[in-house]
């Protein structure tokens, strides 16, 4: 009886029974990869509300991507087909932006939140190898003000501070 599958590592294996006690296993290492993309995008992240954000988001793109199964099986997924199409990638991100860009447009996401995701995806696009040109991605998305909508008080607002502090409990 010889049964073949794949270990939870996802290397190949095979199996082959020759008698009521004498097993055989064979590993077959030609198929398993110098680096695993998700595991190395789990290992460049070190705080744990970090790593469950980054997967979050990252999660969102391969799903708009149109890719099933578990996070891991697509993002391996993602990072094989991009290793052997770059330019897919680069579409692929692309148009996932192009997305983000619209929604920004119909109100329905923040500015500062797409710059979010280019983290996420772009950090794992590193880990995974893939040779993306980031520039070209990064200078087509809108900027996020980094300054407050500070306004100068009102005058009527100035003659309130008095009545609302409390001198009894203030140091002198």
């Amino acid at each position: 009886m010889i049964d073949r599958g794949y270990t939870k590592d996802g290397v190949m294996a095979t199996r082959s029974q020759e008698g009521p006690t004498a097993t055989t296993i064979t590993i077959e290492t030609s198929t398993m990869t110098a680096t695993d993309p998700w595991m190395l995008f789990l290992y460049a992240l070190k705080a744990l509300s970090t790593k469950e954000k980054y997967i979050q988001r990252l999660i969102m793109f391969l799903d708009f991507l149109g890719y099933q199964g578990t996070k891991e099986e697509k993002a391996r997924a993602f990072a094989a087909q991009g290793r052997a199409d770059s330019v897919y990638a680069f579409n692929c991100i692309l148009k996932f932006f192009q997305n983000k860009r619209e929604q920004i447009d119909r109100k329905e996401m923040a500015i500062g939140t797409v710059r979010n995701y280019l983290k996420r995806i772009k950090l794992f696009c590193d880990m995974a190898n893939l040779q993306i040109s980031w520039t070209k991605i990064a200078r087509a998305l809108p900027i996020a003000k980094r300054f407050a909508d500070d306004r100068d008080p009102t005058l009527q607002e100035i003659r309130r501070i008095p009545e609302r502090l409390d001198l009894h409990t203030m140091k002198v």
